[in-house]
């Protein structure tokens, strides 16, 4: 029967950085002998890890992947641990993380300010690494974000009030750590009207010379000239040299 077996002690999961030494441990209790079996797997692909048939599994961190424990007794009963992830972070060459590390949380990725129009996603992400692998907890202008518990924070449609300075807690049973604040700015980004680009022509002609040429090719009851192209290339070229800044159309 499936209460023939009991797990005693799931496996948790981690965040560490790739070379870091560890062991997964998995306990049960059951009528029988147990025996126990680890399996893990990577980019959907499960696997039995060869001679893993004790209850902690040792592991050299090198990418990451999850794991599970199958456990058996001598009738025939099965059972499995949770899923557990062992999250692996390249982080070595920063020299995280010490050699007294405990397993507290250590920011491994920060938050980056943003600037989003309105209707547009907003995604704000963090990682930290611990052992147990850290929860974490948004906040907006020191409010707790009742729904945001994840690395990654998604907001599919920005409105004005999602504006404000956000950061994460990512926390453990040995502490807590925060990351940076960031700024995150909401708001309609519009292209500049015509009254702006005028403005910056009447700028241009308050503080130098501007010549604004016009050649007209195409008419609608005329055939084609060719003449404008080469009039408004000699024209500026002629007004560049007396101290004009030039502005060549055509048509």
């Amino acid at each position: 029967s499936p209460t023939a077996i009991a797990i005693t002690e799931q496996p948790v999961s981690v965040s560490v950085p790739v070379g870091y030494s560890f062991s997964l441990r998995c306990r049960a209790e059951g009528r029988t002998l147990l025996q126990y079996q680890w399996f893990c797997q990577h980019q959907s692909v499960c696997r039995q890890i060869p001679g893993a048939t004790k209850q902690d599994l040792p592991i050299t961190a090198q990418q990451t992947q999850l794991y599970t424990c199958r456990i058996n007794d001598l009738y025939r009963n099965a059972v499995f641990s949770d899923w557990v992830k062992v999250e692996v972070h390249q982080c070595v060459a920063r020299g995280l993380p010490p050699r007294l590390w405990r397993g507290e949380p250590v920011i491994v990725l920060n938050p980056t300010e943003q600037r989003v129009e309105v209707g547009k996603p907003l995604q704000l992400q963090c990682a930290a690494m611990g052992v147990p692998a850290p929860t974490y907890q948004w906040y907006r202008n020191g409010k707790l974000l009742e729904q945001e518990k994840k690395k990654k924070l998604w907001i599919t449609h920005a409105k004005v009030s999602d504006s404000g300075t956000y950061l994460c807690c990512a926390s453990n049973s040995h502490g807590e750590h925060w990351t940076n604040a960031v700024d995150v700015h909401i708001g309609e980004i519009l292209p500049p009207p015509e009254h702006l680009q005028l403005c910056h022509l009447v700028f241009l002609l308050a503080t130098g010379k501007i010549a604004l040429l016009v050649g007209n090719n195409h008419y609608q009851h005329h055939p084609n000239l060719m003449a404008p192209v080469t009039d408004v290339f000699e024209l500026s070229l002629l007004l560049e040299q007396l101290g004009f800044q030039v502005v060549s159309l055509l048509d």
